[in-house]
């Protein structure tokens, strides 16, 4: 069994599915994916939540800026990411805001017109693919990282090494590279932090515990 495959296999076992990505709508998690750059998830939802249940393209786009920034205050950067919220939120509306449009285009278009659009960079792009469209675009992070270091997996140095390796190790399924991505970040929040705690880990005794 490859790497990549042992390491779903033991953690999937050992945590199941952990339903990730908390969002009721596609655009929940656009708007989620860019707040979260830079901040833990609490600030996120604390942020989502001052919309009031009022979180729709129209309402974000229609929003004077400085109105914006006071309500996604409390995810940090409120300035930068209130301008790229706008931003996505205008690509978003380009399609209608109907996902089908967006799922029916070619998916290495899709991620290169999401890389043109201000504030989005590799890991924001793949998250609203991943997660607000079901699409197959391997979500790399800083847990990733770490733990292929670590274990380790020679997967390369850049997220685009990594992001490749990965695709091209595990099947292009949504769903699958859904589930590894939460459990690699659960993982490393549990267990291969920077300080890393081992004990009870699942990976424990196939790690070579790697110093980050």
């Amino acid at each position: 069994m490859r790497k990549l495959e042992r390491i779903y296999h033991v953690l999937n076992s050992h945590y199941g599915d952990l339903f990730w990505w908390p969002a009721d709508t596609p655009f929940e998690v656009i708007v989620g994916a860019v707040l979260t750059q830079n901040t833990a998830w609490t600030n996120v939802e604390k942020a989502i939540r001052r919309f009031e249940g009022k979180l729709s393209p129209e309402r974000v786009l229609s929003l004077p800026v400085a109105e914006l920034q006071e309500i996604i205050r409390p995810a940090g950067y409120f300035r930068q990411k209130a301008q790229y919220l706008k931003a996505v939120t205008e690509w978003f509306i380009s399609y209608d805001c109907n996902p089908d449009a967006i799922k029916s285009r070619p998916l290495p278009d899709l991620r290169a017109e999401l890389l043109w659009v201000r504030g989005v960079g590799n890991e924001t792009a793949d998250s609203i693919l991943l997660y607000a469209f079901d699409l197959p675009a391997f979500v790399v992070d800083a847990y990733t990282m770490r733990l292929f270091r670590r274990y380790p997996v020679d997967a390369g140095e850049t997220y685009m090494d990594v992001k490749s390796f990965c695709e091209s190790g595990l099947p292009r399924d949504a769903k699958l590279y859904n589930r590894f991505h939460a459990l690699i970040v659960h993982n490393g929040k549990e267990h291969c932090k920077k300080k890393m705690d081992c004990a009870a880990c699942p990976l424990e005794w196939h790690c070579e515990k790697l110093s980050s």
